[in-house]
């Protein structure tokens, strides 16, 4: 199966999420992060969900799934122990599903993610092996460190202040392009974003300093 690479926008969309374990509990994670209205359908559920229901964040109803639950749904995940729950949630949804672990009943799968505020790295082996693509995601977390979030934070301030603050369009195009270049980048990791602020922040000056 080749998959199709998306990046969904929940905010605000219903997802059901079937099972109320601790697999249930890291796709309720993601869920939430994604700003997606989330309701849990399991007769107990973890510690962790427990809170995130205290603090009305999801919604949950305490008993087994039934025929009719996802109606509304955007997006559905199954994620108990009964094959045969997973089988029905699959078979019921009216959008996307995913069952945990069987690619075959799902019209989408999860990647392995790493986030790095607003900056997102997948990756999937279209589920021919999930477990390498956790690997090659602890490679990329090595690789991608936490001042990317910090620089992405500061670029997105910059291209606002770009856009009226230099008016000719091909000086600014080149500033812009600059944020996103390979010498940043590096200096990223060789200098910290401290550094690479002050480099940033100095070339701005000097393309609005009045001549």
């Amino acid at each position: 199966m080749n998959y199709y690479p998306a990046f969904l926008n929940l905010k605000s969309r219903k997802a059901v999420v079937v099972g109320g374990g601790k697999v249930a509990e890291r796709k309720v994670s993601a869920l939430l992060k994604a700003g997606a209205d989330v309701t849990v359908i399991s007769p107990s559920i973890t510690p962790g969900l427990q809170k995130e229901l205290s603090r009305k964040r999801i919604m949950h109803l305490s008993r087994t799934y039934r025929r009719g639950d996802l109606r509304g749904a955007f997006l559905a995940i199954a994620a108990t122990d009964s094959p045969e729950t997973n089988r029905r949630v699959s078979k019921d949804a009216p959008a996307l599903v995913n069952v945990v672990d069987v690619p075959t009943e799902c019209n989408f799968i999860a990647p392995s993610v790493v986030r790095r505020g607003p900056l997102l790295l997948a990756v999937s082996t279209s589920g021919t092996s999930p477990a390498f693509a956790r690997t090659l995601r602890k490679e990329l977390e090595k690789s991608y460190g936490p001042e990317l979030s910090e620089y992405l934070k500061l670029v997105k301030k910059l291209r606002v202040r770009a856009m009226t603050a230099i008016p000719e369009k091909d000086k600014r195009e080149a500033f812009l392009k600059g944020l996103a270049s390979g010498e940043m980048l590096k200096a990223l990791r060789t200098k910290g974003a401290g550094a690479v602020k002050d480099i940033v922040l100095g070339r701005l000056k000097r393309l609005t300093a009045p001549r």
